[in-house]
């Protein structure tokens, strides 16, 4: 399998180090906005192509697919353009920061057949693969899912504290992964509703934000947001059942008494983010549709533009 991947930014270093561990995979080609700091990583992994246009690396024979980690805004039309040049997409999360840019990706993967797959990377944590793996099973429902998605984040700079050229969003970005995850393991979501702080005067976006979700089931979700948590940054789950309660950190998880509980058997790899990846490239080589393809997290899309038209 030869992968390009396109955003040689934070996440996409984490891409890398994901790949390098799955075996007959080849990142052939990397897609950077600056040339020289993206082959400066291109050196760092081995891989022998590096551009600042993607469509330099659609255009070569040595790629089979692509893994997207590029700017929010532009996930739609690449993932699309993914699509027309013949090769398989990984797009990370957001699939698209609209609901109609989110049904145009879904309408070209279904005419051509091509594997398009999103990075809802909760899906794949052990943490959260080892609750769903209970409530598959009837051990465990849920009654209501507590979460705070924190950081501290007044200017455009990425994970590592480099600029960032591009603006990140609380909705269409932080949001999703709980959206998507809520109804991945508690059903569908029926209700919605959702509330915001004030505008940034220079990023333009609210940097506060409440969101309450229920699902087929009846369980609730409450989800709080922020860019101004001066604390521990990330995002933390409190999954809240009939039979117990588990607090997940990325891929750790422990039960509502802190005491840890062990996830490592639960896949391969111990990386939420590698463990993605291996589903993309399995369900290319299998022919099959992987966990969070298109069309398994676009629900998602359609509750957060409903929530888009409450906060005007």
């Amino acid at each position: 399998m030869r992968i390009a991947l396109a955003g040689a930014g934070a996440f996409g270093e984490k891409h890398l180090d994901g790949l390098k561990n799955i075996d007959g995979v080849t990142v052939t080609s990397l897609v950077g906005r600056r040339l020289e700091a993206t082959q400066a990583i291109a050196d760092k992994y081995g891989i022998g192509h590096a551009t600042t246009e993607l469509d330099d690396t659609l255009a070569r024979d040595d790629v089979d697919a692509v893994i997207l980690c590029t700017p929010t805004q532009m996930h739609a039309a690449q993932a699309i353009a993914c699509m027309d040049a013949g090769k398989h997409v990984q797009v990370e999360i957001p699939l698209a920061d609209s609901w109609a840019d989110a049904q145009a990706v879904l309408a070209r993967q279904q005419e051509t057949g091509l594997t398009c797959m999103v990075g809802h990377t909760r899906r794949f944590n052990p943490s959260h693969q080892w609750v769903h793996n209970r409530i598959k099973a009837g051990e465990f429902n849920v009654q209501q899912m507590d979460v705070q998605t924190y950081f501290f984040r007044r200017k455009n700079i990425n994970a590592k504290g480099e600029p960032r050229s591009w603006t990140d969003h609380l909705l269409w970005h932080h949001a999703a992964h709980t959206v998507d995850l809520f109804a991945y393991q508690a059903g569908k979501i029926v209700d919605a509703h959702a509330m915001q702080g004030p505008i940034h005067p220079d990023l333009g976006i609210a940097m506060d934000m409440s969101i309450q979700l229920k699902s087929e089931t009846g369980a609730i979700c409450t989800l709080s947001l922020s860019f101004n948590n001066d604390g521990p940054l990330g995002t933390f789950f409190r999954y809240i059942g009939d039979t117990g309660t588990y607090i997940a950190r990325y891929d750790d998880l422990v039960n509502g008494k802190e005491e840890p509980i062990d996830v490592s058997k639960v896949a391969v790899s111990m990386n939420g983010i590698e463990l993605q990846d291996r589903e993309f490239v399995s369900a290319i080589r299998e022919g099959r549709e992987p966990n969070s393809s298109v069309a398994k997290v676009f629900d998602c899309y359609r509750v957060l533009g409903e929530l888009e038209k409450q906060l005007g």
